[in-house]
């Protein structure tokens, strides 16, 4: 994992998105493509913070552990039943 200190001046050439169910609020994490086979992850809140630079490998695997359910016990249960619909 690597980092740039200013995502907006450090990464000025990457397309950031965010999840379609982020909240109206703004506080998503966006991620984008960036060369070298990485993916980085910021704040969107705060565009010209700091962005984590992470491997597509380091990204697949938690992506993965995501998926079957490796972190539902960080959630309550009502929040984990809400991730179902």
């Amino acid at each position: 994992m690597g980092q740039v200190p200013n995502a907006q001046d450090g990464l000025p050439d990457v397309t950031w998105r965010k999840s379609a169910r982020s909240g109206k609020q703004g506080n998503c994490v966006e991620l984008a493509p960036v060369p070298a086979r990485r993916v980085a992850v910021r704040n969107s809140r705060f565009p010209e913070g700091p962005a984590l630079l992470f491997s597509v490998a380091e990204m697949s695997a938690f992506l993965a552990d995501v998926k079957r359910g490796a972190y539902d016990d960080l959630l309550g249960p009502d929040d984990v039943a809400g991730l179902a619909s």
